[in-house]
């Protein structure tokens, strides 16, 4: 990557590999990793799951793919109540059954969490927001509330860009080389954020977890897919519903926000004017949120 170079610099970031002193000191999108449990399924999958808060209502929270619970904590800090997270089969703990898989396997996988800790709202990032769209299309009243986060997918299967680059990431975690991950994933900070000390802590933290982890050979075939045949199943869907978009994201086309947005009978749009939102809009983010499921 031009302008990029692994390792850090001595004094960008953590000093030491993995979770302990040496975390990120500062910026820090993705949260520590806490001790997780593995459950059960009904569909005989077992999956990673973590639960913070107390109380009712309970969140489930969805994530991208490649990415996990850490990287999806920071959506519910702000949120009352019970929070669900999880990794989707293929990803962190979770079992890696025979593939290929569809979006009706990740629907299941979302749906056996949020059935298990009686999760009465939704949250869906990314590969998650697609999953939570083919769950909706076959139970359009499971949720109360309901939060899509650059939703990358409806009825049309996604495009070449973001095709390539899940096909080099899960080949640069393969190769199991630190520094050929660290290209792929430097592409999710913002250029601004690139070479400094919080993107160093950033991306030590996503190697970490990927080249422990792994990913699953059976998500290569999901950015060919698309969770819906036609979008108007989504037209049963009665829970109100907060669609975050952003502009200029090629992985994320602002398109599909707006699709989802009219899709959805009680659907508040916001789209942000540019990419890298955790970054340059955080605490807005968060605020606009936990205000929407927390009302």
């Amino acid at each position: 990557m031009r302008g990029f170079r692994w390792p850090p610099p001595p004094d960008s970031g953590p000093r030491s590999w993995g979770p302990g002193p040496g975390g990120p000191r500062t910026g820090r999108p993705a949260l520590p990793e806490p001790e997780t449990e593995l459950v059960t399924t009904p569909h005989g999958v077992h999956l990673e799951r973590l639960v913070t808060g107390t109380g009712d209502p309970v969140t489930v929270f969805a994530h991208g793919l490649g990415n996990g619970i850490a990287t999806t904590r920071p959506f519910g800090s702000g949120v009352t109540g019970r929070k669900v997270f999880f990794q989707f089969r293929g990803h962190g703990r979770s079992d890696s059954p025979d593939g290929p898989w569809t979006y009706l396997d990740l629907a299941r996988d979302l749906r056996a969490i949020a059935d298990l800790t009686g999760a009465s709202r939704a949250f869906g990032a990314s590969l998650g927001a697609g999953a939570l769209c083919r769950l909706l299309a076959e139970s359009p009243e499971r949720f109360e509330k309901l939060v899509f986060f650059l939703p990358a997918v409806l009825d049309e299967p996604r495009g070449p860009v973001a095709r390539e680059r899940v096909t080099d990431l899960i080949e640069a975690v393969e190769s199991g080389d630190a520094s050929a991950v660290a290209d792929v994933v430097s592409l999710e900070l913002p250029a601004a954020v690139r070479n400094t000390p919080a993107g160093w802590a950033y991306l030590r933290q996503r190697l970490d977890q990927l080249l422990r982890d792994g990913l699953a050979d059976g998500l290569a075939t999901l950015p060919d897919q698309a969770p819906l045949g036609d979008v108007t199943a989504l037209a049963a869907v009665t829970a109100p519903a907060l669609v975050i978009g952003c502009a200029g994201d090629d992985l994320h086309p602002v398109e599909v926000a707006e699709r989802l947005a009219a899709a959805l009978p009680r659907a508040t749009l916001h789209v942000y004017d540019r990419p890298g939102v955790l970054w340059s809009e955080r605490a807005d983010l968060r605020e606009r949120i936990s205000g929407f499921l927390n009302e």
